[in-house]
């Protein structure tokens, strides 16, 4: 690396000499700003990559919180026994006589904003609040998806409660980080024999691998304002992608712990099973699940299970994790049997998860009952309508293909007043008046749905996710996939299950892991062990800074023209540290030279671009977007100890590979760390 740098370094110092003194240019040209204020003292082609090593810290544990769309839970692993991982399934205000895997992700404020309570308990809480103090709490449900849908997501970005209220988002999500650091806390001094420090624990927080560094770095905000770690450590806290967690823990597998659709036909809307070696398993699974769910520890292999045992080096295959908000797709390669696997694909998916049924169920109740009212209903009686929506995720759970018999919905007593009140009828007549046939009243109060409407509410997203994944097999890179693991709270579903069976049963094995909900939480705990096992990431941008270079006539526009004492020279051109889908191993740092655009600056802004695609060339092109920035101070320079040219060498690097990205920048004159902040919230 220093060998390129050298090589090159006097005739780029030579050109941008000729920026010492103040920018001229011809009428219409651009003005020199903070969008370029650097030259680069490196020539545009990249200069090779280096490997930094990674420093180790000796955790005595690691917590793991897998922060859901619709649920959320934590595990914990001790370092010193790694092949033990520990859930946390007493949580307070579950339901009765079910051993409650996760809690839901529902948070509740009192009416001056401050917390009360996270999980069952927000959600008991604000059922048995009375209709009209109801009005006034706040309470927030499935809010992860804001962070996925947000276009321009800042620290300012607010969220809206069920009341109408907003509060900002960074708060929301740091008052339920706040309460899993203060219940993880308080089992591992119940599970320790001494007493740990904070800086022992390392912390793991999962995201959906198609979020962009914006929400990636908002969690981590979010993490730093619920005290889980210092600013000062961020190595306490690792960023793990829920799919890539997904694919680590199934490296653990063994045969008797998973489901092979690939082994079960359907026939006339049943399942048929097959004679296959899992099928011996498949029983010993259920029992195995049973007992699962009422103990807190689970082993792993201490190296890979059984069903890695059957791949081979090279083998690819796909993890499609069908969370709550969001469908993940990631796509490995095994490097080593035993050892670290390879992403081929960079992470797709979209906003495919079970929410999508819930949304065509209130769309169904709009053309039942019409639209105002039940945005009405949802204003004046925001905890009852809670409370509608609980009934039908209960009863969504137990939807299955071939299903005869219909499935009621419990609708509130004060739906069915309210109704009657604001419109004059009642709901039985408002049903036998719509148009939705598949949906009838029950004598009991109760909504009555054929097996028909379920399925109808269920096709729209279950299509998106089969067709989103028949489109990724077809790419060159992900040809002869063997695998797809199904993993996530949407996995669970028989509905989901059977259209992924159906569809590529003949043209991969589908495997499913017991217990599936907890696949991505096992795995973000073996993250926080291991951060070494995924190798080799793709990028899923591309990223350069904004810079002024030699301007060539015919190759660069004449709007970029900057005149400077008879040299011309071109702005705003992209200086590329990395391609989208470029491979980018573990640790992989690229390195760049810059000079300030004029002298004695005691400061300079070096902004960060990125872009889906990899032939752009200017920062004003469509498709390029700001994502960040580094700023450097610049402490003046004693006479003298400049270079003979006179131009200070500032040093930028990027490391990738990562689930973040990291930035450094080094000040060559006192071969000190300038102080480097990258931030991607910024307007």
């Amino acid at each position: 690396m220093t060998a390129v740098l050298q090589s090159n370094h006097l005739t780029m110092q030579t050109e941008a000499e000729e920026m010492t003194s103040t920018m001229l240019s011809p009428p219409g040209s651009p003005p020199l700003n903070d969008s370029c204020n650097i030259a680069p003292l490196t020539p545009s082609p990249s200069p090779k990559s280096i490997t930094r090593p990674r420093s180790s810290r000796p955790f005595s544990v690691v917590v793991a919180i897998d922060f859901g769309t619709t649920s959320s839970g934590y595990a914990f692993s001790f370092t010193q026994d790694p092949e033990a991982i520990h859930m946390m399934r007493r949580w307070e205000g579950g339901d009765p006589g079910v051993a409650n895997q996760k809690t839901p992700t529902s948070l509740l404020l009192t009416p001056d904003k401050k917390f009360h309570s996270f999980g069952f308990m927000a959600r008991d809480s604000y059922h048995d609040l009375d209709p009209e103090e109801a009005r006034d709490w706040l309470y927030f449900e499935k809010f992860k998806m804001k962070i996925h849908s947000t276009t321009d997501l800042t620290m300012e970005t607010e969220l809206m409660a069920v009341n109408g209220s907003h509060v900002k988002a960074i708060e929301v999500f740091a008052h339920a980080l706040r309460f899993f650091k203060e219940h993880a806390l308080k089992e591992l001094k119940d599970q320790s024999s001494s007493v740990l420090e904070k800086d022992e624990i390392r912390w793991v927080i999962t995201v959906p691998a198609i979020w962009k560094p914006p929400a990636k770095q908002f969690m981590r905000e979010a993490a730093y304002l619920a005290t889980l770690i210092s600013p000062e450590n961020p190595e306490q806290l690792l960023i793990a992608l829920e799919p890539e967690a997904a694919s680590i823990y199934c490296r653990k597998l063994r045969l008797h712990q998973v489901i092979d659709l690939s082994s079960r036909l359907i026939l006339n809307g049943f399942d048929q099973e097959i004679s296959s070696p899992l099928d011996s398993g498949f029983r010993q699974a259920r029992e195995q699940l049973r007992r699962a769910r009422h103990s807190r520890t689970f082993l792993v292999e201490s190296g890979t299970g059984e069903l890695w045992s059957e791949m081979q080096e090279g083998d690819r295959y796909i993890v499609a994790d069908c969370g709550g908000g969001t469908v993940d797709l990631t796509v490995h390669q095994i490097e080593q049997v035993q050892g670290t696997l390879k992403e081929l694909y960079k992470a797709s998916g979209g906003p495919y998860g079970a929410v999508g049924v819930d949304l065509a169920f209130e769309e169904m109740l709009c053309k039942i009952f019409g639209k105002d009212f039940i945005d009405n209903f949802k204003a004046k009686r925001p905890a009852a309508w809670v409370d509608l929506m609980i009934a039908f995720e209960a009863r969504k759970r137990t939807a299955a293909p071939g299903r005869a018999n219909s499935i009621n919905i419990s609708l509130p007593f004060s739906f069915i007043d309210f109704y009657k009140t604001h419109c004059g009828q009642s709901v039985e007549t408002a049903l036998r008046k719509s148009n939705v046939n598949f949906v009838k009243w029950s004598s009991q109060g109760m909504l009555r749905m054929t097996s028909e409407a379920m399925n109808e509410l269920f096709q729209p997203t279950i299509s998106k996710i089969v067709q989103h994944i028949a489109e990724l097999m077809k790419k060159p890179e992900v040809s002869g996939v063997r695998f797809l693991f199904l993993v996530g709270g949407f996995a669970e579903s028989p509905m989901l299950q059977s259209a992924i069976q159906s569809t590529f049963s003949r043209t991969c094995r589908i495997i499913i892991p017991q217990d599936v909900g907890l696949t991505i939480l096992k795995g973000a705990v073996l993250f926080g062990l291991d951060p070494t096992i995924v190798r080799v990431r793709r990028c899923p941008l591309t990223y350069g800074v904004g810079v002024l270079n030699k301007f060539v006539e015919g190759k660069h526009p004449r709007e970029k023209l900057l005149v400077k004492d008879g040299r011309d020279w071109c702005t705003d051109i992209l200086d590329r540290f990395v391609t989208v889908d470029q491979s980018v191993a573990l640790g992989e740092v690229v390195q760049r030279s810059y000079t300030p655009a004029r002298s004695g600056q005691r400061k300079i802004i070096i902004n960060i671009y990125c872009s889906p695609t990899d032939d752009v060339v200017y920062i004003t092109d469509p498709c390029v977007r700001k994502c960040g920035n580094i700023t450097l101070d610049l402490p003046e320079a004693k006479e003298g100890s400049l270079p003979r040219k006179g131009r200070r060498e500032i040093r930028a690097s990027m490391q990738f590979g990562d689930t973040e990205i990291k930035v450094t920048a080094v000040d060559v004159l006192t071969s000190k760390s300038v102080r480097a902040s990258i931030d991607f919230l910024s307007n």
